[in-house]
């Protein structure tokens, strides 16, 4: 039965659901170092060179999954004993290079990195380089090539990733967004972001000692294309068996945003989404000037969080979704009091399986609280498609809305410097800092183009109701 795309979120779950057991069973304090060696029994390495290398990663993988470093704010943490496999960046000649007479490598070359050997053969100071690629561009035989390490690569845009002294990988809070690309990234899982199940198992446990508070999972629309091994309706079994008192579409929260942002759009004329955290944070690091053109409106996770407690003072909520930056935003001042602890889908498994709960077998509950065009916000382009939609049911004539939808961090930025020289074509940023959206976050079991074909045939179930129908529900 395949949960995982690799085997690096594999043996991140095995960690997280050997700290959810030890937690429920509350026997983590005595369980805590004999964990790394249930993992890797035997005197036989699996992945590493040794079993006592894979110990020790695994080590630190367990206290991400009991919350990391407490004085570390950052959310994405690197494993520094686990970042030692990859080649330094940068250019480097490789055996392509015939020694040619142009040396036109030489001639562009502005810091004279470059000289040759006595074979003609290019060669590059790394003292002097500064990886500029010229050299590259103009190498007639593609020589020269930029061997950039995947997690630099997966931050090129937010460049907020750079190498220490040990060339291990150094996060830089100041610039990070949250959005976890690195994580996927890295060939080594070497990148890791801190869990919050103890937290969560902790409100779980107390609300059933304590009948003053019920538990509410708001799960992100992006849930119908995971758990591919089970139906969804199982899927919300599985999330009550957990101890949840009941399971709310975040999906109905998107519809309240689409409604409330459509308004704003029309009122200032232009916008941008405040829907994706990562994207928001990064506005506020990369573009302060822009940050007045940011929607005023929570995320749709805040937003129906909010209208949950405010209907019920005994709710404490949980927001369940594909999203590391999601964790970041449930403890800012203007979201925290609405939300109580953030998981992703791969923490969500890790505690069905802490629980020996066999989803597949249970019987099929209901998830019908959104619309469409609230579901279709889990992947790049819903929102644009609801903003859309929610100008027209506003029913102003004289304003049409003309979104840009941003498919991945690049293309935000590139939409955001267009803005801040009144260059857009268009009126409504639609910033999404994963590529494919929600369906593609950090968090998630699984990728590939089938995440979007399940989200849409989800979403195509509520096709008959519209936006404001989905609000007017609520009571």
């Amino acid at each position: 039965m395949r949960k995982f795309d690799t085997k690096i979120q594999y043996l991140q779950y095995r960690a997280m659901t050997e700290v959810s057991r030890a937690a429920w069973n509350n026997t983590l304090q005595e369980e805590i170092l004999d964990i790394p060696r249930r993992i890797v029994p035997g005197n036989i390495p699996t992945m590493r060179c040794c079993v006592y290398k894979e110990r020790a990663i695994l080590a630190e993988r367990v206290k991400l999954a009991m919350g990391g470093d407490k004085s570390n704010p950052n959310v994405i943490e690197v494993i520094k004993i686990a970042c030692d496999e990859c080649p330094a960046s940068g250019y480097e000649v490789t055996d392509s290079c015939r020694g040619c007479l142009a040396h036109r490598c030489q001639e562009v070359c502005k810091k004279d990195a470059i000289t040759f050997d006595s074979k003609q053969k290019a060669q590059i100071d790394k003292t002097k380089c500064i990886d500029c690629g010229l050299c590259a561009k103009v190498c007639p035989y593609n020589a020269i090539q930029n061997h950039t390490r995947p997690c630099e690569n997966a931050c090129s845009t937010v460049k907020a990733i750079s190498m220490d002294e040990s060339m291990a990988a150094d996060i830089d809070g100041d610039k990070c967004i949250a959005c976890g690309a690195c994580i996927y990234q890295c060939p080594f899982g070497a990148i890791m972001s801190k869990s919050y199940l103890l937290e969560a198992i902790d409100i779980i446990k107390s609300s059933q000692n304590n009948t003053k508070y019920r538990v509410y999972a708001i799960v992100a629309p992006a849930i119908s294309s995971q758990f591919k091994y089970a139906k969804l309706g199982q899927v919300i079994s599985g999330i009550k068996a957990l101890g949840f008192h009941t399971v709310v579409e975040a999906a109905l929260g998107a519809d309240m945003v689409a409604a409330s942002e459509a308004k704003e759009l029309i009122k200032k004329g232009i916008l941008t989404s405040s829907c994706c955290p990562a994207f928001v944070d990064y506005v506020h690091k990369n573009f302060p000037k822009l940050v007045d053109y940011v929607s005023h409106n929570l995320s749709p996770m805040a937003t129906i969080a909010k209208y949950i407690k405010e209907n019920d003072p005994t709710a404490k909520n949980i927001f369940i979704g594909p999203c590391t930056a999601k964790k970041v935003e449930f403890q800012k001042p203007e979201v925290a009091p609405y939300i109580d602890c953030v998981l992703t889908f791969e923490e969500l498994q890790a505690l069905f399986d802490s629980k020996e709960l066999d989803i597949v077998n249970m019987e099929e509950d209901l998830l019908d609280n959104a619309s469409y065009f609230g579901r279709i916000f889990a992947r790049s382009g819903g929102l644009s498609d609801a903003i859309v939609q929610g100008v027209k049911e506003i029913g102003n004539a004289d304003f049409v809305a003309e979104p840009v939808p941003c498919n991945g961090i690049a293309e935000c930025r590139r939409a955001l410097l267009m803005l801040s020289r009144n260059a857009l074509k268009g009126n409504f940023i639609e910033g999404m800092a994963c590529e494919g959206g929600c369906i593609s976050g950090a968090g998630i079991l699984t990728r590939g183009d089938k995440n979007k074909a399940d989200v849409d045939k989800h979403s195509k179930i509520a096709q008959e109701k519209t936006i404001t129908e989905s609000v007017s529900q609520l009571p």
